[in-house]
Parts: C-alpha cells; sequence; structure tokens
C-alpha cells in the first residue's frame, strides 16, 4: 500500500498548479472529453485565477485538449461501430436522435461542449462515419466558445487574483 500512496503523491504533485498549469490543463481537458465523467473546467479556471495573464493560454489549450479527447472519441465509435458490423447482422434501429444527427451531420458536433450528451454526440458522430475533419473543426469551434464563455464568466462575476 506504501508504493500505491507514493505514486499517487507523485502524481498528484506532477499535475500540481500552476508549476505544471498548462499542461495539466491539457491532460484533464483531453480526460473529460472522452466517456469518462470529469469537468475540467476548474482546472482552467484555476489557473486564470492564479496568473491571469495565462486566461488566453489556458482556453486554447484546454480547446485543444478537450478537442483531441473528442477526437479520440469519435474514432472509439467508429471503431465500434465496425466491430459492431463484423459481429451483427441487424439493421440499426431508426431512432430519432440518430436521423437529427445524420440530417445536421459534422454541424452537429458543434454541441459536443454539452455536458452528458456532448461526448457520446461525438462517438455517435465516428459511428455514423460523419467526416472527420469537419467533426473535429465544429468540436473546436464549440469546445472553444465553452471555455471563453465560462472562464470569462467566472472571472466577471469573481474578480481578482488568488493569493495563496
Amino acid at each position: 500500500m506504501g508504493n500505491l500512496d507514493a505514486w499517487m503523491a507523485a502524481l498528484l504533485a506532477w499535475l500540481a498548479l500552476p508549476r505544471f498549469g498548462l499542461s495539466t490543463v491539457f491532460v484533464v481537458a483531453f480526460i473529460s472529453a472522452t466517456l469518462l465523467p470529469l469537468g475540467s473546467e476548474p482546472a482552467v479556471i484555476g489557473l486564470v485565477k492564479l496568473d491571469p495573464a495565462l486566461f488566453w493560454p489556458a482556453v486554447l489549450v484546454a480547446t485543444a485538449g478537450n478537442t483531441a479527447g473528442g477526437a479520440v472519441t469519435w474514432w472509439v465509435g467508429y471503431g465500434a461501430e465496425r466491430a459492431y458490423e463484423r459481429v451483427s447482422h441487424h439493421t440499426p434501429r431508426d431512432a430519432r436522435a440518430l436521423r437529427w444527427l445524420e440530417r445536421f451531420g459534422a454541424k452537429a458536433c458543434l454541441l459536443s461542449w454539452l455536458p452528458i450528451v456532448g461526448d457520446p454526440l461525438c462517438a455517435v458522430a465516428g459511428w455514423l462515419r460523419l467526416p472527420f475533419w469537419p467533426c473535429v473543426g465544429y468540436m473546436a469551434i464549440g469546445k472553444f466558445a465553452r471555455y471563453l464563455t465560462m472562464t470569462a464568466g467566472f472571472l466577471w462575476f469573481f474578480p481578482g487574483r488568488y493569493v495563496p
């Protein structure tokens, strides 16, 4: 148990803000864009509260990490669909959400920033084989708008620098 505790302490020290702030933001944003339940906004806002000069770098790095995670989720959906087709000879059910996504195509990935449904939306886009690069582009736009709005809004309502 002692080795696990030492490993966890070392990991937490490595991820500590602000020493590795932007890399931490990237990793947390990347992981939070997968199907794992994790929010990246506290890491972004925490870093910006510690150093307001990192507002734009933090927003851009979080956008890049979250978009990269969304792209991985797209590939997971794509791979899952291919595996499903190999083992199943069933036709896909005609669900309303799937029809909606097919109708809007890659533009639907603008909504990848939404809580709860955003990450599965990226996987379903891959499942439906929507074009990868347009999906990634729309994911980036939506995620950038979210980080910009949430970080700026938080700073608007809670101005001032955090001093430890």
